[in-house]
């Protein structure tokens, strides 16, 4: 059941991406009804009885279900028609992961409820900033458009839909209200595992991969927000900060899991 979930919500996330632009109602429903379809599959797969299913497959997964439901709400309110075609394929695709790499389960047992917390709170967090990062990867796709000389060509799909952008100014907008909202939560992930690291993992903290690329996307993230306040950082600097600090948060926990699941075979820690 949970297999037909998957393939379901990754081929209806795959035609919602090729549409036309002019079918926005069905693109809209379409977008929804996978993203339940999605949900609906991750949910009987990641929780279960007394445990939780976890690994880089069904994290990835989660943050583009959550990535998914940011990009329907903002586009109602603003014209993100360029977005849909880049999270839309990596969607499908994550949504597939969970089949194809498992995971560990991890028993609840003795476990704080706080480890839930802790989870889900982290994985909103990535969510956000991934939407981010598909934001900031448009925005240079765009202003790169708007500094190509006249002559050159511009057909294609995406052409097209970086054309349907709002201005770079609202884009940017939309980028710092992401990013503000994303490195909140990402500050409630690393202050709960600093206060709570042996009640939640039943160890003290630990300096590994994952601590440390997390406090380094932090500090980046919190560097870009500061500079943006009293230097009034944006542009190529803005771009290069989220772009940045989305690869050093995807490498302390997706990263860090795919080596050590997948490459060298090993459950989680």
């Amino acid at each position: 059941m949970q297999m037909t979930l998957f393939i379901a919500a990754a081929l209806i996330y795959l035609a919602c991406a090729f549409l036309p632009a002019r079918h926005a109602g069905p693109i809209a429903a379409g977008t929804a009804l996978a993203w339940l379809l999605h949900g609906g599959a991750l949910a009987s797969d990641v929780i279960a009885p007394g445990t939780l299913r976890l690994g880089f497959a069904v994290i990835l997964s989660s943050t583009l279900w959550v990535s998914v439901a940011a990009y329907w709400v903002e586009n109602r309110n603003f014209a993100l028609d360029g977005l849909r075609v880049l999270m839309l394929p990596v969607a499908a695709l994550a949504a597939l992961l969970p089949m194809i790499f498992p995971g560990n389960l991890v028993p609840m047992e003795g476990k704080s409820p706080i480890f839930a917390w802790h989870v889900a709170i982290a994985i909103l967090a990535y969510s956000t900033l991934t939407v981010a990062a598909f934001h900031a990867v448009l925005m240079a796709l765009q202003e790169s458009k708007l500094h190509a000389l006249p002559s050159s060509p511009g057909g294609g799909w995406l052409a097209s839909a970086i054309e349907r952008l709002p201005a770079l100014l609202t884009m940017e907008k939309l980028l710092f209200r992401l990013i503000a909202f994303g490195f909140f939560l990402l500050t409630l992930t690393v202050v709960s595992g600093v206060l709570f690291s042996e009640e939640i993992f039943g160890t003290p903290l630990k300096w590994d991969h994952k601590t440390v690329f997390t406090l380094m996307s932090w500090a980046l993230f919190g560097i870009l927000l500061a500079g943006r306040k009293w230097r009034g950082w944006r542009g190529k600097t803005a771009l290069s900060f989220t772009l940045t600090g989305f690869a050093t948060l995807f490498l302390a926990y997706v990263g860090s899991r795919f080596v050590l699941e997948v490459l060298l075979h090993r459950g989680l820690a």
